[in-house]
């Protein structure tokens, strides 16, 4: 079973959390986007992600199993 992410981009400020959390999966460039590196995060990047979920001010992340 694989877990993807998904952000709402309409919640999401771009602050750059989840980026300090998880680099290898979310990246704020220099255009002031978040950008999603990985969707479908590696068992060894899972942990991280999990981290950076609730860490998100404003709740804009989170994963589905698919």
């Amino acid at each position: 079973m694989a877990y993807k992410i998904v952000v709402d981009f309409d919640a999401c400020e771009s602050n750059g959390i989840c980026m300090d959390l998880a680099p290898e999966v979310f990246e704020v460039r220099d255009d002031g986007f978040l950008y999603i590196l990985h969707e479908y995060p590696s068992d060894e990047q899972m942990p991280k992600v999990e981290e950076a979920i609730p860490r998100c001010p404003t709740q804009a992340i989170s994963f589905v199993e698919e």
